[in-house]
């Protein structure tokens, strides 16, 4: 689990249950992505709630979710929202 730490003492994080946020403070949760199937049975990662692309079609959702953190790491963790 990456954690970065803003200078205004925010930190950002992709969520898991590694570690309890709570040590941290209040944590704010909010949604970065939505991995959904198409009509077809193919998967896309959506990031536009982080002004990201839709990422896909992946054949199998555990694709998806590994693009979709990767994306997340690579390009908004350490960035502004």
């Amino acid at each position: 689990m990456q954690l970065v730490v803003t200078t205004s003492g925010e930190v950002r994080c992709l969520y898991t249950e590694v570690i309890d946020l709570m040590t941290l403070g209040s944590p704010t949760i909010t949604r970065a992505s939505h991995v959904e199937p198409d009509s077809e049975g193919r998967w896309h990662a959506d990031l536009r709630p982080v002004n990201g692309p839709v990422l896909g079609p992946f054949e199998r959702r555990g694709e998806a979710l590994d693009e979709e953190q990767a994306w997340i790491e690579a390009h908004w963790l350490g960035h502004g929202s």
